[in-house]
């Protein structure tokens, strides 16, 4: 009996094998060097005997190769070429446009998508709560960049001379115009940290009286925030506790777009980094 097909009633029927080898590909993509057979396998939970016949039929496809001198595996060129694939098929708001309905149908709040547009933080998705929420928000709204949680989780990822050009606009963050560099700074160092150790930003009655809010961004292949996930509601249905449900709800919602961005977060250190560049 082939045991190689796995049945079950509530999933599609899938291939065992091809599930056991794509964890030597996945391995190899979380690794920054070429690693030998047995530390490879190792992190795809297999015994190098069992990875080794995987690992042949990977590199007749091009997916793996070995360093001639070392003998170490590394991803091979057709692994290469399947990821640019995937990077120019991409499309940020595809990958988190699923994610922020589910979020606002399981949360029941608002849930705001946000670009970072010629005149800073832009709604470009909008999902309304499961209860009204009367504020004056719509596709196309500019968010304020330090006075909203939208605007702050760009401001924490992004590199400080964008910033700049956008708050020092006419028509962009007002409120930056009357604060001092010295001030901004401080306000910025405050948001950098607020992520560091949260992973959200918030808005506590701000600038809509009796609505918390709570935005975390979510990165692309380059490190780039490619988008910012906001959840918002009125203050008795959003409580502004940083471990809040809404906060965790949110945070984890970014993370999922990142991740299917094939992003990764940059770190409290890469981010001071970044804005003091």
């Amino acid at each position: 009996m082939n045991t190689d097909f796995q049945d079950d009633p509530d999933k599609q029927r899938a291939v065992q094998s091809v599930e056991v080898g794509g964890r030597l590909l996945l391995a190899l993509s979380h690794s920054d060097i070429p690693l030998p057979l047995k530390d490879l396998a190792a992190r795809a939970g297999l015994s190098a005997s069992r990875a080794h016949p995987y690992l042949v039929s990977y590199q007749r496809l091009g997916l793996v190769e070995q360093e001639p001198a070392t003998g170490w595996y590394a991803l091979g060129p057709a692994a290469l070429q399947i990821g640019l694939a995937c990077l120019h098929q991409l499309d940020s708001m595809k990958a988190a446009g699923p994610v922020a309905e589910e979020l606002a149908r399981n949360t029941g709040h608002s849930v705001a998508l946000s670009v970072w547009g010629n005149f800073g933080p832009t709604i470009v998705r909008l999902f309304e709560a499961r209860q009204p929420l009367h504020v004056s928000l719509r596709v196309g709204t500019v968010m304020s960049v330090y006075g909203t949680a939208t605007g702050r989780a760009f401001a924490a990822a992004l590199p400080i001379d964008k910033l700049e050009r956008t708050t020092m606009s006419p028509v962009g963050e007002s409120r930056s115009l009357s604060m001092p560099p010295p001030a901004r700074a401080a306000e910025l160092a405050d948001i950098v940290d607020e992520v560091a150790r949260h992973g959200v930003t918030r808005a506590v009655g701000l600038p809509i009286p009796g609505v918390n809010a709570f935005s975390a961004a979510a990165f692309d292949h380059e490190g780039v925030a490619a988008v910012v996930v906001t959840v918002l509601d009125h203050q008795d249905r959003l409580s502004s506790d940083w471990n809040s449900s809404g906060a965790i709800a949110v945070r984890a919602a970014a993370q999922t777009i990142t991740k299917r961005l094939g992003g990764k977060a940059a770190s409290a250190e890469a981010q001071k980094t970044r804005q003091s560049a």
